[in-house]
């Protein structure tokens, strides 16, 4: 029970950044990672020993963020708005990266999912399949169509508006 308590906590880093770079915000991506690593330590039976932990809580965290843009928002209000913020950087590392974040949360939230995770967290074609319980070749179809619409984007291009389904 040590070792895989262990483990589960390994992957709490990069639960978070994961959950940063898909959310955009430290708050709601730290719910998320507690939620994703209550759920997992609550149903750590049911993974299988030997079998990469990772990808088995990056499913887990994939669902519950599934659940909760179903799930219809509370009204919150943020009570920080007296703090001062602190000094933006200007340098171009920070600003390509505010663009690359800006960039990343105008993908489609199926896409964005899957470019994280292999970019990201290096993760395999596989392990991203069996996180997100899709097929291999949806994975690396959505990863395409991520890394061709982040180009255009960043580069200023306009995106090609999606195809309607007609039934």
């Amino acid at each position: 029970m040590q070792d895989e308590r262990d483990r589960l906590i390994a992957c709490i880093p990069r639960l978070r950044r994961y959950a940063r770079a898909l959310l955009g915000g430290r708050a709601d991506a730290d719910d998320l990672v507690q939620d994703t690593v209550e759920r997992g330590w609550d149903k750590l039976a049911s993974w299988r020993r030997g079998s990469d932990m990772r990808a088995w809580l990056f499913g887990i965290m994939h669902n519950l963020h599934v659940d909760q843009q179903r799930r219809p928002a509370l009204a919150t209000e943020p009570l920080d708005d007296e703090l001062p913020l602190a000094s933006a950087d200007t340098s171009g590392d920070g600003l390509a990266l505010r663009d690359m974040d800006l960039a990343l949360q105008q993908l489609p939230p199926e896409q964005r999912a899957v470019l994280l995770m292999v970019a990201l967290e290096d993760m395999r074609y596989d392990e991203v399949a069996a996180a997100l319980d899709i097929p291999l070749g949806t994975v690396m179809s959505r990863l395409s169509r991520a890394r061709e619409r982040l180009r255009l984007i960043l580069q200023g291009q306009p995106v090609p508006a999606p195809l309607k389904v007609i039934k």
